[in-house]
């Protein structure tokens, strides 16, 4: 009998599920750096003006896109992948505003309430096989989804390859611009329910241009909006 190769940790997944529920519900979650991993205490994956330990309510992903969000669509041609979209709020704004766009989440909820709104989103992660490899134009880190995978020059080596030539991606830094951080945390609803441990990581503005360095990227442009702020990569 083969057996399948158990499948990578991710964001909120396992144990009791707390992402999923939160997200059907709307309820408050709060990362959580895992017992043993050492460092400062994990800070929430949206980046924004809270305090580092509060909560966060997934609401907002579940929202329209804000003033501070569609500022990253600013003169964009498309097309558009947003990675790690959850139930797609950038996917909405990019389809408003005409743009080839998919969204990529590894959330069966999240993908199922992106679906069930009528939104172009794939269930897989982008290390997988995508479509239109090499023919993005913009790929989309928010809300903190650079730490994916607890590795980010990893990651950001991805989006290059997926990337046009001229093609770039914004990634949403922590608030602390120094902060380069990678740890395996978990999930936990304001019930007590926690995910399996996953790996995470954050990267404030600073740190970033290391790691969009080693992916053979450079930070080309940096704002900040209501206390967020956003970097765009391009090819070196």
């Amino acid at each position: 009998m083969t057996i399948a190769p158990e499948q990578p940790a991710t964001f909120g997944s396992g144990g009791a599920e707390p992402y999923a529920r939160a997200l059907r519900h709307e309820g408050l979650l709060q990362l959580v750096r895992a017992a043993g991993a050492v460092g400062r205490p994990a800070s929430p994956p949206a980046a924004g003006d809270r305090d580092a330990d509060e909560p966060f309510d997934v609401a907002r992903w579940s929202a329209d896109a804000d003033a501070a969000d569609l500022t990253t669509l600013d003169a964009e041609t498309g097309p558009v992948l947003d990675i790690g979209c959850g139930p797609a709020r950038m996917v909405r704004a990019a389809v408003d505003r005409g743009l080839t766009v998919l969204g990529l989440d590894v959330s069966p909820t999240a993908v199922a309430m992106a679906r069930e709104a009528g939104l172009p989103v794939a269930a897989g992660s982008v290390f997988d096989p995508l479509p239109r490899e090499g023919e993005w134009n913009l790929a989309l880190l928010l809300d903190g989804n650079v730490g994916i995978g607890g590795d980010p020059t990893a990651l950001l080596t991805r989006c290059a390859e997926i990337l046009t030539p001229t093609g770039s991606v914004v990634v949403e830094t922590a608030p602390d611009a120094s902060l380069d951080d990678s740890y395996e945390a978990h999930v936990v609803d304001d019930l007590g329910h926690a995910s399996a441990t996953f790996p995470w990581a954050e990267v404030g503005r600073e740190a970033l241009h290391r790691h969009a360095r080693r992916s053979g990227l450079r930070v080309a442009q940096t704002w900040s909006v209501a206390g967020r702020t956003f970097c765009r990569l391009r090819a070196r």
